[in-house]
């Protein structure tokens, strides 16, 4: 008896420490910078074809800047685009304007986007993949129409940028399309 009671005075329970399951923020993959090349400051001008802005709409002439940053420590980035559209006369139009937010979605397993434009105004959503040098975003939805945004880096410091939409979910329409250059 005195030894359990010298054990029960002496011992010390056995305890396991578990370390708790914090929760942590997200870092940014190589997906990230395989997007650093399309995602910069551009200027840009370009054409709105005839049409392009809705039927019976002229040919226009576009001419535009894009200012990107990355966000929340790099895992996305956010671009404000602006552009003035004018008559082949050079009649003002309009000034459209466009708050751009993209990344790779860990759980989608794939690029996307939100756009928020004055033009309607329309809020989207993109789905996107990257083709060596053309990035490719497509609307998430299913339904028609639907839009497909394309950028093509031609070097270094240069770029193209289309603007589609499909109404039958084959064949696609330009709508619009500029030639973007970095500023030096």
């Amino acid at each position: 008896m005195a030894f359990a009671r010298w054990h029960v005075e002496h011992t010390k329970p056995m305890t396991t420490e578990i370390a708790p399951n914090l929760p942590h923020s997200a870092e940014p993959g190589p997906e990230m910078a395989a997007l650093a090349p399309f995602y910069r400051d551009w200027t840009w001008t370009g054409t709105i074809e005839a049409n392009g802005m809705g039927p019976g709409s002229p040919e226009m002439s576009g001419a535009g800047s894009a200012m990107c940053r990355m966000v929340q420590d790099g895992l996305w980035y956010a671009c404000d685009f602006e552009q003035e559209q004018r008559l082949a006369d050079g009649t003002f139009v309009l000034r459209w304007q466009l708050h751009w937010v993209t990344g790779w979605d860990a759980r989608a397993g794939e690029y996307r986007a939100s756009s928020a434009d004055n033009n309607g105004p329309n809020l989207s959503l993109f789905r996107g993949q990257l083709e060596g040098n053309r990035l490719v975003y497509e609307s998430l939805t299913g339904e028609l129409p639907r839009i497909r945004l394309t950028w093509i880096l031609d070097d270094e410091t240069h770029a193209r940028w289309r603007n589609e939409y499909t109404l039958d979910g084959s064949s696609w329409i330009l709508v619009e399309e500029y030639r973007m250059e970095a500023p030096a």
